[in-house]
């Protein structure tokens, strides 16, 4: 504040008014994140007419502005830059992928590729955070070739990026052998191939790293712990992490907030929900106060157990200890009242928020939706986008299927079809699979049909199982056997749409049809569950698997 003041001062005083002055003035405010002063500089140099292009003015504006998450600002400066600098793009990146928008992360990355100056290892370690946001292995191994290209393979921070991000879109042997062929590893090299086993709920392999790692003389750190005592507590370990906890205070760790914050995520994730308020309890019996970061890990166990009065408990906790300000506190919460069915506590914590992101939006959106409030939901979707609030594909997916769930069909295809144009969104499975299943619902069979075959990606299993069953449901055989001849080229593993399309060859005695289906099942190595008969012989009660010899 006091700085801030300062500032405030030095801008009321006309002879501080030289651009030299202004831009070490808004290196101050880049420092202290104050961005009404640096609106005021910002003012200051258009009125002025500044060639905001010298003394790297443009770029420490996007870097201000990208780093209080005003992208739209940011993006308007960095439009009119005649020559973006690494450092330019570098925010650009970032404050995108730190916002969601991991496409437009990758946008402005493959602009680097016109610029003279070539990218730096903080630019590779920021765009292969957004090919995680996307979970694009594809992406993500055009970027490491280029940052083999380049040579920044040898870089120790840009090669934990890459294993960061194999491992997180699902190739940890790409990131196991990427490990083995460093020159250097340090203690985050370590600790991000075990997350990585643990992740995968490969406790033996992520404990035999963390021993190895010892072996060669790297202690771990507070974070290596927590990784894996996190890593025990999500797979429901419950002693194990226990154990790891005692074996940490051994080796002269103490645990503290950011040991307890991973302990209570582990537990809630692998729905360990009593035992982590049993923990939450013990943290503040030892005074360690909560911070956000805990709340918004042990929020969700009241939501999914339905627990409002305990959630109301926490909820007055974090108002006491003045956390409410926190916008993922803010969103956890309403998330919490949404899933406990209190739409009224939810809505008050939307409205009262001091800061809301793009999740708290869709929190809130979602909340109306699953909670059969249709018109709420795309008021509230439609406020949104009269606030300026730019929607993301959550938002899209939220607001289609509470349009599903209503029954509103121009609504969902207006909202469908304008999607690209409007929130520059493209339509994923997830959008496909609202829309063909409101379609189905209302007996549009033809139209969703035609829909599941404009998709330019993979028909997941979900969105044929709904096809199939709509055609079961309004008699349209017909289009389910042409529906049929594309799932042949499929590699669908669930069995509920082909049961479903064998059910209905079978209604029509078509009986040829359906032994070709189950054949076809067994090829595919779709195996349908089998069903369970009990029989009793002699006192003896005997579990027999139908389809199975006896």
């Amino acid at each position: 504040m006091e700085n801030y003041f300062k500032m405030r001062n030095s801008l009321s005083t006309s002879s501080n008014l030289c651009p030299h002055f202004l831009s070490l003035l808004l290196e101050k405010c880049n420092e202290a994140k104050a961005s009404r002063p640096a609106r005021q500089i910002h003012a200051l140099f258009i009125a002025s007419a500044t060639d905001m292009n010298q003394m790297s003015i443009n770029s420490k504006l996007i870097g201000l502005y990208g780093s209080v998450g005003d992208i739209r600002a940011a993006s308007h400066i960095f439009e009119n830059m005649r020559k973006p600098t690494v450092f330019a793009l570098n925010w650009m990146i970032l404050a995108s992928a730190f916002q969601g928008f991991y496409e437009e992360a990758i946008g402005y990355f493959s602009m680097i590729r016109g610029l003279r100056n070539c990218p730096n290892n903080f630019t590779f370690s920021v765009v292969l955070k957004a090919c995680v946001g996307l979970l694009d292995i594809a992406k993500g191994k055009e970027v490491h070739s280029m940052i083999s290209k380049l040579g920044f393979e040898s870089d120790v921070s840009v090669a934990n990026a890459l294993i960061d991000m194999y491992y997180k879109c699902g190739s940890l042997r790409s990131a196991h052998s990427l490990f083995d062929n460093m020159f250097i590893r340090d203690v985050t090299s370590w600790t991000s191939l075990i997350c990585g086993y643990c992740s995968m709920g490969n406790l033996k392999e992520s404990l035999d790293l963390f021993e190895k790692m010892k072996l060669v003389g790297l202690k771990p750190n507070e974070f290596t712990w927590n990784v894996i005592i996190t890593g025990y507590a999500r797979n429901g370990d419950c002693n194990g992490a226990f154990l790891l906890f005692s074996q940490m205070k051994k080796e002269g760790l103490a645990p503290d907030l950011v040991t307890f914050n991973s302990m209570l995520s582990g537990f809630v994730q692998s729905h360990q929900f009593f035992q982590a308020v049993r923990l939450f309890q013990e943290m503040l019996i030892l005074g360690i106060k909560p911070n956000p970061v805990t709340v918004t890990g042990f929020l969700p166990a009241f939501g999914l157990m339905g627990f409002i009065q305990r959630g109301k408990e926490v909820h007055g906790l974090i108002f006491r200890l003045a956390l409410d300000a926190n916008v993922f506190v803010t969103t956890a919460l309403i998330d919490m009242y949404s899933k406990c069915g209190s739409i009224g506590n939810a809505s008050n914590v939307f409205e009262n928020a001091k800061v809301r992101n793009i999740a708290t939006w869709n929190a809130m959106i979602g909340c109306y939706g699953k909670n059969s409030m249709v018109s709420a939901s795309i008021q509230l979707f439609d406020r949104m986008h009269e606030e300026g609030i730019r929607a993301n594909e959550v938002t899209l997916t939220s607001v289609l299927s509470a349009c599903s769930h209503g029954g509103l069909i121009e609504k969902a295809l207006s909202i469908f079809r304008s999607m690209k144009e409007k929130c520059g969104v493209k339509a994923q499975r997830e959008h496909y699979a609202c829309v063909v299943d409101l379609l189905c619902r209302a007996g549009k069979m033809e139209d969703a049909y035609e829909l599941v075959k404009e998709m330019r990606m993979e028909v997941k299993n979900s969105i044929i199982g709904a096809f199939f069953n709509g055609c079961k449901i309004h008699g349209r055989r017909d289009l389910a056997k042409g529906m049929a001849e594309n799932i042949l080229k499929m590699d669908l593993k669930n069995p509920a749409g082909y049961v479903t399309l064998s059910n209905i060859f079978a209604e029509n005695a078509e009986w040829e049809e359906v032994v070709n289906l189950r054949k076809l099942m067994r090829e595919k190595g779709v195996d349908k569950n089998h069903g369970y008969s009990l029989v009793e012989k002699r006192n003896w009660i005997f579990l027999l698997e139908v389809g199975k010899e006896s």
